[in-house]
C-alpha cells in the first residue's frame, strides 16, 4: 500500500537556536518554516480475524505472506515495525507482509496460529504456515532478511 505524506520541516539556516560565542546576536527560539514535500510510504496491511482469510489465506496461493502478531504496548514490536516496512517495500510484489493487532477482536487468530509471545512471525505459503517459521521475539533487520531467506527463499538486495 503506498501512500502520500505532504509535509517535510526544514529549518531556516538565518534563523539560529543558540547564539554564537563569537556573535552578539540576539538569541531566537528554535523556528521552523514548513516546506510541502511528497515522499513515498510502505504501509504494511492490517488485518483482523474477518480479513484474514482474504488478505493472508487467499493471497498466499500468489505470493507467500509474512505475518506479524504484534500489540500496541509491545516495546520489542515497535523495534521490528521499521523492519517489517523495510520488507514490504523490498520484496514488493514479491512477499506480502501483514500485521494483526493482538486484541481481543483477533484472539482467536493467536490461538489458532498459537501466539505466546510477542512479536510473533509466522510465513504462511498455499495456506498452510511455513514449517519452522513460527519465531517470537525482537528480530533485527539483517534477522528478518535470514528469516524470509530460510523461509521464502527470497533473498534481499539490501540490508
Amino acid at each position: 500500500m503506498v501512500s502520500s505524506v505532504g509535509i517535510r520541516a526544514r529549518v531556516d539556516s538565518s534563523l539560529r537556536t543558540r547564539p554564537s560565542p563569537l556573535s552578539h546576536q540576539t538569541w531566537r527560539p528554535h523556528t521552523t518554516r514548513i516546506h510541502r514535500h511528497t515522499i513515498q510510504t510502505h504501509a504494511v496491511t492490517d488485518v483482523t480475524e474477518a480479513s484474514f482469510e482474504s488478505d493472508v489465506i487467499e493471497a498466499s496461493s500468489s505470493v507467500p505472506v509474512l505475518v506479524d502478531f504484534w500489540a500496541t504496548w509491545c516495546g520489542p514490536c515497535k523495534l521490528v515495525a521499521p523492519s517489517m516496512v523495510w520488507a514490504d517495500s523490498e520484496f514488493e510484489g514479491k512477499l506480502k507482509v501483514v500485521k494483526v493487532d493482538c486484541t481481543n477482536e483477533n484472539k482467536g487468530l493467536m490461538e489458532e496460529y498459537k501466539v505466546y509471545g510477542l512479536p510473533c512471525l509466522i510465513v504462511i505459503k498455499d495456506g498452510t504456515v511455513v514449517d519452522g517459521s513460527h519465531h517470537e521475539g525482537a528480530i533485527t533487520k539483517q534477522g528478518l532478511a535470514e528469516y524470509i531467506a530460510k523461509n521464502t527463499g527470497l533473498q534481499a538486495s539490501s540490508v
